[in-house]
């Protein structure tokens, strides 16, 4: 039987039974192949979609396993890392001056500049600056000299048991005529690490200025 045929045939959908027997497995045929599409974009298509995504959380969390065994693996490198870093930093922090041991440290300073012969136009501590666990504390210092001179001095600050950084440094000569010296403007910062209890005053202005 053609489609022609098929189509111009009487056929009672509401007696299927009585179809020709190649006509029923035709139909048979067809809602099976509906069945089967609708099966796959209902059910299956759903199902390729969660399979997915279980592979990429699967791809994941492997990562992320690999990341913690290493972790793991190196736990002991890591605390031993960590102990030496925490050595140097008690190191650092012995180098800065404690709250008493400032005014000792402004004298070290002076009398490096005085002992290779320099002399203290300027020397003017200005206000602490308070960071997280440390305070900066600015010296303005205007001294005249020599190169030579200038030199020796910066050394022994360098030297010094304590840490002082020295910035804005700016040489000149001196206005005096014919005095063939020098003038050496500079800003000297020495720093104090906080106790506890201002740590903790300061973390609490911070908090206050927040509101």
């Amino acid at each position: 039987m053609s489609i022609s045929d098929l189509a111009n045939a009487d056929l009672d959908l509401r007696n299927v039974c009585g179809w020709p027997r190649h006509l029923q497995l035709a139909l048979s045929s067809l809602l099976g192949v509906v069945v089967l599409v609708v099966g796959y974009f209902l059910v299956i298509d759903g199902q390729l979609q969660q399979l997915d995504s279980a592979r990429v959380q699967e791809s994941n969390l492997k990562e992320e396993l690999e990341q913690k065994q290493l972790l793991a693996s190196n736990f002991d490198a890591y605390q031993e890392q960590n102990k030496v870093m925490r050595e140097m930093l008690n190191s650092m922090l012995q180098q800065l001056p404690g709250k008493t041991e400032i005014a000792k440290l402004l004298v070290d300073i002076s009398q490096a500049g005085i002992g290779n012969g320099l002399e203290f136009q300027l020397f003017k501590p200005q206000q602490e600056q308070m960071k997280e666990f440390y305070a900066e504390l600015p010296i303005q210092i205007q001294v005249t000299g020599t190169y030579h001179q200038f030199g020796n001095f910066i050394s022994d600050v360098a030297a010094l048991s304590r840490i002082v950084t020295l910035h804005n440094i700016s040489i000149r000569k001196q206005d005096k005529a014919g005095s063939g010296k020098l003038v050496m403007d500079l800003v000297a910062k020495t720093y104090r690490y906080l106790s506890e209890e201002e740590q903790a005053e300061l973390k609490k202005a911070k908090k206050e200025r927040k509101k």
